[in-house]
Parts: C-alpha cells; structure tokens; sequence
C-alpha cells in the first residue's frame, strides 16, 4: 500500500499541438532573408542580370511610381480581377448552393462541375479569344470560368458537411424551408465557403496574370512579360513583388471580411 510521500503529480503532456503565437518571428525571418539577398549581390555571389538586389527592385519601384505607370498598371489587373472574381464566385455559389440542397441539381449539375473541373482554364484561353474576340471579355470570361469550380465545389461541399441533425432539429420544430436555410444551413457552411474564396482569389491572380500577357497593353501581367523580354529583371520582379502585395492586401481583407460574418462564433 502506497503512503501518501509515495503520491507524486504527473506532468501534462497532452498540449495537442496547440499553436503558441510567436509575435515577430515572421517579421525577423523576412528581414534576415532580404538582408542575406542583399549582401549576396552586393557581394558578388549572384549576377544582377539573373538576380537584382532588394534595393534595385525597390529603386525600380519607385520609379514606377513616379511615372505614375505603378497605379496604371495595378488600376488595370484589379479592375479585371474584381469584374471576373465577381461573375465567377457569384454563379459558382448558385450552382454549388443549388447542387448542396436540390437533389435533383445534384444529380445533374455534380457531375458535370466535376467533368469540367479538372480542365486547366488557361487552355481555354485561345478558344475564348475566338469567341469574345482578344480584349477584356476574354480575359475576364477565364478569370470567371477558373473561379466558378471551386467555388461551386468549396460551396457544394460545405453544405454538405453541415451536420443533419441540426437540419432535422430545425424540421422538428416546423421551421420553414427558407428559414431552415437562412439560419441553420447557411450558417454552417459559411466557414467552407470563406475557406473557398482564398484559394479562388488564388487562383483569379494566377489567370488573371496569364491573360494579360495574350494582348494586353497594361496590367502586371503585361508588365511582367514585357520586362521579361526586355531581360530587365529588376522591372520584372517589380512585378512580381506588386503581385505579392496584391495578394497580400486581398487575403488580408478576406480575413477581416471572415472575422466580421463568423463573429458569432
């Protein structure tokens, strides 16, 4: 029989791998990476011509800016990405909505949205270019078509993993269908659809990016290219670090937008 010197406390070790926040990690990592970048071209270690330096990129920046062909540029690829983002997530959430309630929708449209999904919506590019013609209609209709599948999917999938006994409950009690869809199964889903949009917003960058360079005279992705040709790196990666911050900018609103309609949580 154990005395009670014997009783000893056993020490906690199921953390779960909880994430601890680490203030200023993120901040010092990217400082230390852009500070060996520099060093490393000043030093000679990296041609200019194949890498340029923090300080040629952001002096080619600046310059940019003070011709003003920085907001031209920038104006250009938002206005394309809010029209074809826009059209995209829009019918996407119809479809997938109408596919994650309707079964008849379901047997109809699922397929289909998983047939075509999978087909790369760059490569359609071309046959769009013949239809709509080589401007913006093209170039906004493959923004829309990339962003209409997973959104469809992403909002599709999220109404279906809202748990049915919730959904029964709501019955239960004679609650009618809408409501039964506005306060129980939209609720629920919110979370998935959210999760969608910043992989389409993704994704409308990416598209957005390669339609511009087919026929476009400004847009980042026609600056990129026409730098590229020009091997003027430091101008090109001007550009892509524009489309960094563009995506930055965009999942931060997303963020902010997620944390204003998932505030009753």
């Amino acid at each position: 029989m154990k005395t009670g010197a014997e009783i000893r406390d056993v020490t906690f070790r199921g953390g779960g791998f909880t994430v601890v926040p680490k203030r200023g990690a993120a901040l010092v990592a990217f400082v230390a990476l852009i500070a060996f970048w520099e060093l490393a071209c000043r030093a000679g270690w990296v041609s200019p011509i194949f890498l340029p330096s923090p300080a040629n990129i952001v002096a080619a920046l600046h310059e940019l800016l003070a011709t003003g062909k920085l907001w031209l540029h920038i104006s250009e690829s938002l206005r394309r990405l809010a029209i074809g983002w826009s059209f995209g997530t829009v019918s996407g959430l119809g479809i997938g909505f109408a596919i994650g309630v309707w079964s008849l929708s379901r047997a109809v449209g699922l397929p289909l949205v998983s047939a075509l999904f999978p087909i790369p919506k760059i490569a359609l590019l071309p046959l769009l270019i013949l239809w709509l013609g080589i401007g913006e209609p093209s170039k906004v209709a493959t923004i829309a078509l990339g962003v209409f599948f997973p959104t469809a999917i992403a909002t599709f999938s999220a109404i279906d993993s809202v748990p049915r006994n919730l959904i029964r409950m709501g019955q239960s009690f004679n609650l009618p269908a809408i409501d039964v869809l506005r306060k129980i199964v939209l609720p629920g889903a919110l979370p998935g659809i959210l999760a969608g949009f910043r992989i389409t917003a993704s994704i409308g960058l990416i598209l957005l990016v390669s339609a511009e360079m087919i026929g476009a005279e400004y847009g980042i992705g026609a600056f990129i290219l026409q730098a590229g040709n020009l091997m003027q790196t430091d101008q090109l990666l001007a550009g892509v670090v524009m489309l960094s911050i563009l995506g930055l900018l965009i999942g931060t609103g997303l963020t902010r937008l997620e944390a204003w309609l998932l505030r009753w949580r």
